[in-house]
């Protein structure tokens, strides 16, 4: 592994310990992660595991967006889980399509979670259903019967494979 490569796996896992919890990003970014860079600005961009792309790393804040994929590895690499919203049935189908998680449709919710931080929806059985940016606080979204709670950024219908 080049030295490059190995001072970007650091790298990202150290964001993704500060973002998501200590620890986390060792378990959600193995060894074997390819890191693409940017042509334009070299800086890291992408992120995959076996053509798999997990997460994209936003230029704006130098925080993480997660795609499906990066969400389920994050699930099952936080205990107590973290960063979730589990959504009502009705609303799964078109929450995997793209729509946005609407505060109505919120069934349970991670407590802690706060206004833009990244967070993963579960439908009733906890399956990763969709990717998006909390819009409301976890408190909030239990509150409030109205109003977007999740940005959705991506659906499980959607797919992330490398493109070739």
């Amino acid at each position: 592994m080049s030295e490059r490569n190995l001072h970007a796996i650091q790298k990202i896992r150290r964001v993704a310990s500060y973002q998501f919890g200590r620890g986390v990003g060792e378990r959600l970014f193995p060894d074997n992660v390819e890191v693409v860079f940017s042509e334009r600005t070299g800086k890291i961009r992408h992120i995959y595991v076996d053509g798999e792309l997990l997460a994209t790393l936003r230029p704006t804040d130098g925080l993480f967006s997660l795609t499906v994929e990066g969400a389920k590895r994050l699930i099952v690499s936080i205990k107590p889980r973290r960063f979730w919203v589990q959504i009502q049935k009705e609303a799964v189908g078109f929450v995997e399509k793209g729509s946005d998680v609407f505060a109505r449709h919120v069934l349970s919710v991670d407590d802690e979670l706060r206004l833009g931080e990244e967070v993963v929806v579960l439908d009733e059985n906890y399956r990763v259903v969709a990717v998006g940016r909390a819009m409301l606080s976890g408190e909030e979204m239990k509150d409030f019967k109205r109003g977007v709670a999740v940005k959705v950024r991506r659906g499980d219908i959607e797919k992330t494979k490398k493109h070739e």
